[in-house]
């Protein structure tokens, strides 16, 4: 059932200057604090026109971004806001189908608001998935099939209307919202509960992490097989996973885990297993707090977590401190977060049923970064190795310099990527419809694209479907 009823109010900032509003919910005294209030999840829509989060008892309420504080605190509803009433307390929420690339999630003439065919999928604590139009406010259908709570749900990043979800019951589930009827691929594999899923931007793989039984698993979205388990049982001490993260280009994966002393998150390769660096090793003083939620940002430079201790801290791979956290708060009950499609903005939401947004950074990408995230993006690790390149250089585009950058505090990449004092450099152009492609590329979908890798005075063309250099060329100094 849908409502425009207001279910929530907006405030004032508090004395904490990363903070932009916050929303808190509606609800008698009798139900605040109690169980079933949490806001388990929170989600932008892909153009960033619309917020959604669940504000516990069953409830969903989606409002339209960015928040005017005066319509809001008079109750205006012709924005367009809306509540879904969905029976059962909602774990997971997530707004699809998502485009194809970021540069599509860009503000557009047309946005979503006029849109009829953004849906918004909601999980339930009894295992059902509820979809949802969005403008419509109507139920579309109901998806059965899970046994235990739905606890995340995620639309890839292909612009398709396939929905993965993951479940208390151990398995996860990859939908076909598109053909109804059609089978459900089951991904069995976890012994115990299954705290989140995520999936890489060129929608290859989804990872998932297990709450209690300690396993990072790694699925193939293409061939709905099991690929490896990142940890292989490692650490003897007992820990929870909590979260996990896929970087924009797909090269890194993010997992948040904790203890009774600790937090850490760790981050992998996930084409070699190979563990990169551990932040616990190195924000020791940070520890002893349950680790809820991380994510990486839009353009892949900063990772948001959330912890018991502090609201919000923003850090960015390779520095040795955070570029930013919020006030010390043992309140803070934060859940969950969520960027904004354009970055700037980090909405939270905690135990209490409210939601806050915060200020994030906002970083312009150097040109190494934008280089390695365009190449990433379609060349794995395997591909990488065998290329003919510089040693560091080839250590920034596998992110097999963020230890080294850790423990000498670089603090900046340009000085140490781009300095005169070994003449290398690195540029990565986009070639439109002017480069060969090979019949491995073709199969692969790739046919405009390739990337041109220049050290020094050579410039050598590397095809972006399966990484094979084709040639050399001098470059004009």
């Amino acid at each position: 059932m849908c409502s425009t009823e207001n279910n929530a109010e907006l405030l004032p900032t508090s004395s904490d200057p990363a903070l932009i509003l916050e929303l808190k919910t509606r609800r008698p005294p009798s139900l605040v604090g109690r169980a079933g209030c949490e806001t388990w999840s929170v989600d932008f829509s892909p153009d960033g026109a619309w917020f959604a989060w669940s504000m516990g008892h069953g409830i969903v309420w989606v409002v339209a971004w960015p928040l005017d504080s005066e319509d809001s605190q008079n109750g205006e509803t012709d924005r367009g806001d809306k509540s879904f009433s969905c029976g059962h307390p909602v774990w997971g929420l997530a707004f699809g189908p998502r485009p194809k690339s970021a540069a599509v999630a860009q503000p557009a003439k047309t946005s979503s608001k006029g849109n009829n065919s953004l849906l918004l999928a909601t999980g339930l604590e009894n295992g059902v998935i509820k979809i949802w139009n969005v403008l419509t406010g109507d139920a579309v259908f109901d998806l059965h099939g899970h046994e235990g709570v739905v606890r995340d749900l995620v639309f890839p990043r292909n612009g398709t209307l396939t929905l993965i979800s993951s479940s208390r019951d151990k398995t996860l589930r990859i939908w076909d919202l598109a053909h109804k009827g059609k089978k459900v691929q089951v991904l069995s594999g976890h012994k115990d509960w299954i705290s989140c899923c995520c999936v890489s931007s060129d929608c290859s793989m989804i990872a998932s992490v297990g709450r209690f039984d300690r396993m990072v698993c790694l699925w193939s979205l293409r061939s709905y097989t099991f690929i490896r388990n990142l940890t292989g049982g490692t650490r003897k001490t007992l820990y929870l996973l909590s979260s996990c993260d896929f970087s924009p280009d797909g090269a890194l994966l993010a997992t948040a885990a904790f203890s009774g002393s600790s937090w850490w998150i760790d981050l992998w390769d996930p084409y070699t297993a190979e563990k990169l660096a551990t932040l616990v090793d190195y924000f020791e003083d940070y520890g002893q707090n349950q680790i809820s939620a991380i994510q990486f940002s839009p353009n892949g430079l900063h990772l948001a977590i959330v912890t018991d201790d502090r609201a919000l801290r923003i850090w960015e791979p390779g520095k040795k401190g955070m570029v930013m956290q919020t006030k010390a708060d043992r309140d803070s009950n934060g859940l969950c977060c969520n960027y904004h499609p354009q970055g700037g903005v980090v909405a939270t939401g905690t135990r209490d049923g409210h939601v806050r947004f915060w200020r994030a950074p906002r970083t312009v990408p150097s040109l190494c970064h934008l280089c390695r995230s365009i190449l990433r993006h379609s060349v794995s690790t395997h591909q990488m190795e065998p290329l003919p390149l510089p040693k560091r250089i080839l250590e920034y585009l596998t992110y097999r310099n963020i230890p080294e950058r850790l423990r000498t505090c670089c603090s900046s990449e340009e000085e140490e990527w781009e300095g005169p004092q070994d003449g290398w450099f690195l540029v990565l152009a986009l070639q439109i419809n002017c480069l060969p492609f090979c019949s491995v590329c073709m199969q692969m979908g790739v046919t405009q694209i390739a990337a041109s890798i220049c050290v020094g005075d050579i410039c050598r063309t590397v095809h972006s479907g399966c990484g094979a250099v084709v040639g050399n060329h001098a470059v004009d100094t």
